[in-house]
């Protein structure tokens, strides 16, 4: 159980705020038998001749020949630094660019799809780049994301300062040294997303920034989507990015092999400063100490708020992470909001023709930059043609009556786009992704009745069992379909005996065993590691663990007391606040908030800028005091003893409410049958602290 512990430990640092691990946890995800290509499962299979076969034939089949990519990830290196570890702050690592070294081998793995081994390679640049002779660098290979250092006339505008202050810091450091130092003079926020301002406290000073000496500029909108993505779903996120992003997995051939727009996410100190310039309009021009920039906004692509940027100085243009190496993510299987595929594309070719008519160098917030203005009008075409062709391809099969459970099986890219690699769909997958537009325009439901109102999986499957004969013919036939390489075929049954007897091992460990080699032949790491991660799971139980400290007081500041109020109403049982009705007003004197909160049908609202006359108690104190309540460093309770907060009314309706609060904890299963016993996550919050978020990396 230890090796579990320590693993969860990393898996809730890769996915908090301000977390901290015990020394050394960085490390522990790394396979010990990856150079040797040992599989890190006492219980994990090899690559069947099916997958070695499948693998094979992508090896033939695919444009392997074009090594554009390659000489562009390696154009313009200047220097790496001589450590492939990153400490942080905690005493932890929070970065191992060395635990991927196995794919450095030269050799092909049977057990990672050809095209995501390529993907993987291409994340493996370390160090720093130069994008624009004496202008624009990059350090890559230190974090999910890039970070990017524009020269002006005094200092650095640095671009998406990653995840962390420990891997921030780093990167300014290896620039001033290898470049000269110079102060930065402004941050640039691409986008809402943690690995894009995470470690903007590495790189400037706050005081700075609020007495303007330091420019932090963002698309509108920024603030509230940076958290607001996170709150409401966050222990589910959380809970489901054990599987999409492979946390739990060690790095191997076996297991973790990449991220698909970098290696992984940096485990340090996340932080938020807020921005005091926001780019309003469509097209915004500034120049900053001597560099011209305009700004695209491009809200709901890749996220909520996001822009691009064009320097007509240097002909270069910045395509935050709408434009990189992978198709990305319309549905993020961790769970958000679906995106606009249409959208999607109309912003990159406002870009293609407002731009890319004169751009040079095009480069971006993940993967590396392209050159000349053919290559990068070819990509922007076509990453615009992909997502157009995703949106309109899916509706044209949804108006001739295709489904949502069907079109994954149906829906292809054109043969056109198939043989360029920017339109492969590392970050999303075909399948999922066309799944998600249909989502998008029509909803779950495939207008079946049947499937309206369908029975749990836990009730339907023992129906299941009982008609197929029951588990020993189950087993036999999944084991029969599993040897024949017809992996989905296998999976179709033998997950129903899973649920239907979640402890029978034998039936976890084949289910583990079709998993397994569906995910060896996936090319989205995302689609990979969750196949990888549920085998883990079936075949050794959830981890166990206590969930470390996570919500760091910038994000809590960056909390509208009207999106804590939201999340308190879902954290209720309703089924406890049965009866019970209350009306208080809740009052921050500092900011001059007022807020209504109505218990009433086993339901909590509430409404800003209200009070109600004859309330059942009244709450006062200021925001900064209930921070420290949101970030769990006090409670009501101790701040009345204080005295720095007021109740007035029947203190009976805030221990009601306060009775009906549940506290999250990323500890239900996902796979049936999986929960080890004592395995639950604990915790001693407050019910009042803001639930774990599930901080959104580049997704």
């Amino acid at each position: 159980m230890k090796t579990k512990l320590s693993l969860i430990a990393v898996a809730m640092t890769l996915m908090f705020t301000n977390s901290t691990m015990a020394a050394g946890g960085g490390g522990v995800v790394v396979d010990p038998g990856a150079m040797q290509g040992k599989h890190f499962d006492v219980k994990g299979k090899a690559p069947s001749s099916y997958t070695i076969e499948l693998q094979n034939g992508l090896r033939k089949s695919l444009p392997f020949d074009d090594k554009r990519d390659f000489e562009e990830a390696q154009k313009g290196f200047i220097a790496a630094p001589a450590y492939k570890q990153i400490m942080a702050d905690a005493g932890n690592v929070a970065w191992d660019m060395g635990s991927y070294e196995f794919l450095l081998q030269g050799k092909d793995f049977d057990s990672v799809h050809p095209s995501l081994q390529r993907q993987a390679i291409l994340n493996m640049a370390y160090g720093l780049y130069e994008v624009v002779p004496g202008k624009i660098y990059q350090v890559r290979g230190f974090d999910l994301a890039n970070i990017s250092f524009v020269k002006t006339d005094t200092g650095w505008i640095v671009f998406d300062p990653l995840t962390a202050r420990e891997t921030a810091r780093a990167a300014l450091e290896l620039v001033n040294e290898k470049l000269g130092k110079r102060p930065v003079v402004a941050v640039v926020y691409s986008h809402s997303h943690g690995d894009h301002f995470g470690g903007v406290r590495g790189v400037v000073d706050e005081a700075d920034v609020k007495s303007g000496k330091v420019k932090v500029i963002a698309p509108a909108g920024f603030m509230d989507h940076a958290v607001a993505e996170n709150v409401y779903a966050g222990n589910a996120m959380t809970r489901r990015m054990y599987f999409q992003y492979g946390v739990l997995l060690p790095r191997s051939p076996f297991g973790h092999v990449d991220q698909s727009i970098g290696k992984n996410t940096a485990a340090g100190n996340l932080g938020l400063i807020e921005p005091n310039v926001y780019i309003n309009q469509p097209f915004e021009k500034m120049t900053v100490d001597g560099v011209e920039m305009e700004f695209q906004n491009t809200p709901g692509t890749e996220a909520p708020a996001e822009m691009n940027t064009y320097f007509p100085q240097f002909k270069a243009f910045w395509a935050a992470e709408n434009i990189t190496g992978t198709i990305h993510n319309i549905y993020t299987l961790r769970g958000a909001l679906v995106r606009d595929a249409l959208a999607w594309s109309k912003n990159i070719n406002n870009a293609l023709y407002r731009f890319g008519n004169e751009a040079q160098v095009m480069f971006a917030s993940h993967s590396w930059p392209r050159w000349g203005n053919e290559r990068i009008q070819e990509v922007m075409r076509t990453q615009r043609d992909s997502y157009a062709h995703l949106n309109n391809e899916v509706l044209h099969l949804a108006n001739n009556g295709v489904t949502i459970n069907e079109v994954h099986n149906i829906y292809k890219q054109p043969e056109s786009l198939k043989t360029q690699w920017a339109a492969h769909s590392y970050h999303g997958s075909e399948e999922h992704n066309s799944r998600a537009v249909i989502n998008r325009y029509l909803g779950y439901w495939d207008a079946n009745p049947a499937t309206l109102i369908p029975l749990s999986p836990k009730d339907s499957a023992p129906l299941y069992v009982e008609m197929m004969g029951g588990s020993k013919k189950i087993i036999a036939k999944g084991a029969q379909l599993y040897k024949q390489g017809k992996y989905r075929e296998a999976m179709e049954i033998v997950n129903k005996l899973v649920y239907a007897e979640p402890n029978n091992v034998a039936a976890k460990d084949l289910l583990a065993d079709i998993f397994e080699q569906i995910g060896y032949q996936k090319e989205s790491p995302s689609v990979r590691n969750s196949f990888l991660g549920a085998a883990y799971e079936l075949r050794h139980g959830m981890p166990a663990g206590a969930s470390p400290k996570s919500n760091g007081p910038d994000m809590i500041k960056a909390m509208t007391t009207e999106l804590w109020l939201n999340s308190l109403a879902i954290s209720m049982d309703s089924k406890k606040a049965a009866g019970m009705n209350f009306v208080i007003n809740l009052s921050t004197p500092d900011n001059g908030e007022k807020f209504v909160v109505e218990m009433s049908n086993s339901t909590l609202t509430n409404i800003k800028g209200q009070q109600a006359q004859n309330p059942t108690l009244a709450i006062t104190l200021n925001r900064g005091d209930l921070e420290r309540v949101m970030g769990g460093q006090t409670t009501f309770d101790q701040l009345l003893v204080e005295g720095r907060v007021k109740f007035d009314g029947d203190r009976k309706t805030f221990d009601q409410l306060k009775s009906t609060l549940t506290i999250f904890v990323p500890d239900f299963e996902l796979m049936p049958g999986t929960k080890v016993k004592g395995s639950e996550v604990q915790s001693n919050k407050d019910p009042f602290a803001v639930q774990e978020l599930a901080v959104t990396a580049g997704e």
